[in-house]
């Protein structure tokens, strides 16, 4: 396997994905103390990379499963997530619905949210790795989604590892409740404006 290959997708792969640390650390301060979180926000973490990897190779192809003016209107789905966010820690403990109850049983993010949240910020990273894989050959890509993918496990670690922190973990246990619908908001807001959504 050539180590060039390997050390472009790793950069890749860092380069477009920095901004998930921050966004897992908070999914992980969320889900803290509860059973089963931290595999329900890999599961999600995976889910949604794989969606992105499948857009990517299918475009790679000359597929289009999503057309490229549809990309900035994903920032909808972060957006939609951080407002319910929003909604639910203003709100408080006070009488929610049975599965709102269940879901605070449960401790931090579904991995289905956890996956809109991954496929929707790394929206945007479908153009940078499209023409990457259309000139990288089946070989390439299956490097490629191979480093992808051992390297998703690893921003999941670390992702985990700043959330417990004893500092950050403090920090996150305070304002985690505000600062994760504000991050989910932020991204979104910059997804549609940057996309141009709406004539932003």
């Amino acid at each position: 396997m050539n180590l060039g290959i390997i050390g472009q997708a790793a950069g890749l792969f860092a380069v477009t994905n920095v901004d998930d640390i921050l966004i897992l650390a908070l999914f992980f301060a969320q889900g803290a103390g509860h059973r089963g979180s931290t595999r329900r926000i890999v599961l999600g973490q995976y889910l949604g990379f794989a969606a992105i990897l499948t857009v990517a190779v299918a475009a790679a192809f000359g597929a289009t499963f999503l057309p490229e003016s549809a990309i900035p209107y994903l920032g909808l789905l972060p957006l939609a997530l951080g407002v319910k966010a929003a909604w639910q820690a203003w709100k408080g403990p006070r009488g929610g619905t049975d599965e709102e109850e269940a879901q605070a049983k449960e401790g931090g993010p579904g991995p289905l949210e956890v996956a809109v949240v991954t496929f929707a910020n790394g929206g945007d990273n479908i153009g940078v790795y499209v023409p990457v894989f259309a000139t990288a050959g089946v070989g390439g890509i299956s490097v490629y989604a191979v480093v992808f993918l051992v390297l998703v496990a690893v921003w999941c670690f670390a992702g985990r590892y700043f959330a417990t922190r004893p500092v950050i973990a403090k920090a996150l246990a305070r304002w985690g409740h505000i600062l994760l619908p504000l991050v989910l908001i932020a991204i979104g807001l910059l997804i549609l404006v940057e996309g141009g959504a709406f004539g932003l």
